[in-house]
């Protein structure tokens, strides 16, 4: 793990804010380069899986030409929904590492709705949550408090 990495996702986030939605970001990384990063682009774009996981990993596949990710840490500022569980499963990549905490709709920690890595799927990803766990929280706080005062 590297909070380098975590830093430079939480950048992304506030792309995603300047953009008014909900601030997450995410990189993909292989070897110690970064290979694919997003932010969320639901607002920006009209598409609902326009998650920055989901944009990370997509942009990382076409880089290195291949939908298989192995060998991949995923760095993402909130922890995934189902959704971005699915795809992080399906992509092979082998860990995640988030930020805060999603009680609502997280999909990655017994702590939160559901362990998705946990259940009997092809693919379990090495797990590790609370990663800048206080920055990662408090641009989504900040950003629900602006929207909804």
């Amino acid at each position: 793990m590297n909070k380098e990495f975590m830093l430079r996702a939480l950048k992304l986030a506030e792309k995603a804010k300047e953009n008014t939605d909900v601030p997450v970001g995410a990189i993909v990384v292989k070897d110690g380069e970064i290979i694919g990063e997003g932010y969320n682009k639901r607002e920006e774009t009209s598409d609902p899986t326009a998650h920055a996981e989901v944009v990370a990993i997509r942009q990382a596949a076409e880089r290195l030409g291949s939908w298989r990710l192995d060998g991949c840490q995923l760095y993402v500022t909130l922890e995934p929904c189902p959704m971005c569980a699915g795809a992080i499963i399906n992509s092979r990549i082998d860990t995640v590492v988030f930020g805060a905490y999603d009680l609502k709709a997280g999909s990655a920690s017994k702590e939160s709705v559901v362990d998705l890595f946990s259940l009997p799927y092809n693919h379990r990803p090495q797990v590790y949550g609370g990663i800048c766990e206080r920055e990662c929280a408090e641009i989504l706080t900040e950003f629900f408090k602006e929207k909804r005062p």
